[in-house]
């Protein structure tokens, strides 16, 4: 069986060819005895081995993968912690893969972490094996591996991932619990509204239908609402799950996604607050991507995926197309229009002195104190529009039900 390989001479060059081999692990043992040292090695399907065909299970499997837990954010900091630390006290990598993959009790970063020891025997590196698991170890993750594998710094690599990970934790919990409030007041208001119209409105309204006087425009406006909600609650649940659904189809389209996410930060209080997130979380990987090496273009590329905002991941593409045209990377940040005056400053001046991955730590740094200010404050900021919003539909249920109920009284009591 042919195989082809990717594998660096004792210079350090890159060298690419073909071999014949019985498997994968004869042909990095090929490799090996010509004085190279492997760094992928693949089949090559197109040699005219027929390729396996698919099998009518396959969307059993798929299903399968989709029922699995998703990794989240804590297991990949577990997974640098650990690796930082056994690769620091000098453990070899299969040995410290084998054992995080008999230790981990979520099943798809096992099955990962299986594949990957098995591609590690086989010749692979540590990086090329996690490349292949995308949905479990970011983009990010496995360039700063790659890069750690390249300059002997593996360790480091962990270290600096961990730490990364654990801020942008921290910044998603904080998000979350300043707008927990918020969101359960929202749905108590949607859900009181629902049970006024459906089932305490029609009552009073057999009660005014008995009386032929002329209810006020509050009442009959409660009455007409009530009305729709009654009568046309089927149309207004198949309408709402229609909308959700269309939404969901339009912003997972490129331009649906770049409109959502630039409106997202145009939102009165909340954009600016998600604006300085992501500025921050752009700031500190792009930091900790140049501090591990990356080259300029290549960490914008790999930055912009991680802000997770299609509308900044294109502005962010824009600086990288500007500095491969011969701009700067100041220059390019101004053009941009991203960043503010004194932040625009720090970055001059860490181009200037060479210093840039430092003084971006200290943007993010900043970034974050200005967003856990704002996250602290927020409650307080929105409270008023929040109670503004309850007070009128008090007001307009009073006015409509307790209004007729008094005259009604009056007229009584003056007969």
């Amino acid at each position: 069986m042919k195989f082809r390989y990717q594998a660096r001479d004792k210079q350090g060059k890159l060298q690419r060819g073909s071999i014949e081999a019985a498997d994968s692990r004869a042909a990095a043992k090929a490799i090996m005895s010509r004085g190279l040292v492997p760094v992928q090695v693949e089949a090559n399907t197109a040699s005219g081995a027929a390729a396996p065909k698919s099998s009518g299970n396959d969307w059993l499997q798929v299903l399968k993968d989709a029922l699995e837990p998703s990794v989240e954010l804590e297991q990949l900091i577990i997974f640098c912690r650990q690796m930082y630390s056994l690769t620091n006290a000098g453990i070899p990598i299969l040995r410290a893969i084998d054992g995080l993959a008999d230790s981990t009790h979520n099943k798809r970063m096992k099955k990962a972490l299986k594949d990957v020891h098995s591609q590690l025997e086989r010749g692979r590196t540590l990086s090329a094996g996690l490349s292949q698991h995308k949905k479990v170890f970011p983009k990010l993750v496995i360039a700063i591996v790659h890069v750690g594998e390249n300059t002997g710094q593996l360790e480091e690599s962990f270290e600096q991932l961990a730490l990364y990970l654990e801020k942008e934790q921290d910044t998603r919990k904080r998000i979350k619990a300043a707008t927990r409030y918020p969101s359960f007041v929202l749905i108590a208001l949607v859900v009181a509204m629902f049970v006024l119209n459906i089932f305490v409105i029609p009552t009073f309204a057999d009660m005014f239908s008995r009386f032929n006087v002329e209810l006020p425009w509050a009442t009959r406006a409660l009455l007409g609402t009530s009305s729709v909600f009654v009568n046309y609650w089927p149309l207004m649940l198949m309408a709402i799950l229609g909308g959700v659904i269309g939404i969901r189809y339009y912003v997972s389209q490129p331009s649906g996604r770049l409109f959502w996410d630039s409106l997202k930060l145009k939102v009165p209080v909340i954009g600016s607050i998600l604006e300085r997130s992501m500025l921050a979380r752009f700031s500190r990987s792009f930091s900790v991507m140049l501090g591990a090496g990356v080259p300029l273009t290549q960490a914008l590329s790999l930055v912009a995926e991680a802000v997770d905002n299609a509308w900044m991941e294109k502005k962010i593409i824009d600086i990288r197309r500007s500095i491969e045209r011969g701009d700067n990377l100041s220059r390019a940040a101004r053009q941009s229009s991203l960043f503010t005056p004194l932040v625009m400053q720090m970055i001059v001046v860490g181009e200037e002195t060479g210093r840039i991955d430092t003084l971006l730590k200290e943007v993010a740094e900043y970034y974050e104190r200005e967003t856990d200010y704002d996250l602290k404050t927020l409650t307080a900021r929105i409270e008023p529009a929040m109670i503004a919003v309850v007070a009128v539909m008090v007001l307009i249920l009073a006015l409509g039900i307790f209004t007729p109920m008094w005259d009604m009284m009056s007229a009584y009591q003056g007969g």
